[in-house]
């Protein structure tokens, strides 16, 4: 079934015929469908996941070597109904008990996040409930909300495949991005290292892999000067680059490539984030997105812990995609809810 809806804009609005207030014991259902998962959950107070649900494609876009954006949103379109199902069972809950509503709106494929869009509005409008359009990148901060206490002040380092940012967080309702990358982020230069060493898709972590058995300073590669706390990582992939070829054909030490390229990415994070806690005062870290899940890098950004900060970072589950940090986000970061002009947007 392919959720869709075709009304008059100005009459219908996502709201529950009575005020709803959010709380501590409210409901979240979330859909998070931005790319290559189609995933639902529910969360209780925007901390405590009441059921989690994820169908991955990652199997299906090996043979292509990355996602197919048509592709992926039939893909959603064939396990929306599923994970929902799925969620409601595993959470002993109908949609009836649900406070609100919420999806990823953007940024992301947009075929794809239609599809999780519509089926947010559709229960939204069906058990008359408010909906909630979340950020992607919001979420993947929120996920470090989950069985956790952390509020702000906060400094965010977000790593992903499209994104990598340093995000000064005052409060739930103030954040301001004060350094991100000016070419290649931090997903996309681990994949596109991983093709140059022949790796196969999805690359980063297969290199990741491979880095913890290779000699991080066997090869110099250059971290760039980039001022303030943006960052730029496309002459270190030209660098790698250089130096694949430099072999000519002979046998490559592949461990050592992924190593050496892996402790300049993680130290370049490192410097800026550290730079940033250090101007701001803040006391607190987090890290998220999909690439917080790299062991350099999180090793890197923990290790801040010795020297007196507070550091956060989302289990395993919740550093990848996935609609419990969706929830979580709609709980803090979103002010209000939307209605049914809320549309998805591609790029931040």
């Amino acid at each position: 079934m392919y959720y869709n809806i075709t009304m008059n804009k100005t009459k219908y609005k996502l709201f529950s015929n009575e005020p709803v207030t959010l709380n501590e014991n409210s409901l979240i259902m979330a859909i998070e469908s931005s790319c290559d998962e189609t995933a639902c959950a529910i969360v209780k107070g925007g901390r405590e996941v009441i059921a989690n649900v994820v169908a991955s494609q990652i199997k299906i876009h090996e043979e292509f070597g990355g996602v197919i954006p048509e592709i992926a949103a039939r893909e959603h379109l064939e396990a929306i109904n599923v994970v929902i199902d799925e969620t409601f069972k595993q959470a002993g809950v109908t949609g009836k008990d649900v406070t609100a509503f919420a999806s990823t709106v953007g940024p992301g494929l947009v075929g794809c996040l239609l599809v999780g869009m519509n089926a947010a509005k559709t229960l939204a409008l069906a058990y008359d409930k408010p909906f909630i359009g979340v950020n992607h990148l919001n979420a993947h901060l929120a996920a470090n909300f989950i069985d956790t206490n952390l509020e702000p002040p906060f400094i965010a380092l977000l790593v992903s495949g499209g994104h990598t940012q340093i995000i000064k967080v005052s409060s739930f309702s103030e954040m301001e991005i004060i350094g991100e990358t000016i070419d290649d982020a931090v997903g996309e230069a681990y994949d596109k290292v991983a093709r140059l060493i022949g790796l196969p898709y999805p690359g980063g972590p297969k290199l990741d892999k491979l880095a913890q058995i290779g000699n991080p300073h066997a090869f110099k590669l250059p971290e760039a000067k980039v001022g303030g706390y943006d960052f730029s990582f496309s002459g270190l992939k030209t660098a790698v680059l250089r130096l694949v070829k430099s072999f000519d054909g002979k046998e490559m030490p592949v461990n050592d490539i992924c190593a050496s390229f892996q402790e300049c990415v993680s130290s370049t994070l490192f410097k800026k984030v550290k730079h940033a806690l250090e101007e701001t005062g803040y006391k607190q870290v987090v890290l998220a997105g999909g690439v917080a899940a790299n062991s350099e890098i999180r090793k890197k950004i923990f290790s801040l812990k010795e020297e007196g900060y507070d550091v956060y970072a989302p289990i395993m589950k919740y550093c990848t995609d996935n609609a419990s940090m969706v929830a979580s986000s709609a709980y803090f970061f979103n002010n209000t809810f939307d209605d049914i002009n809320v549309e998805v947007f591609s790029r931040a």
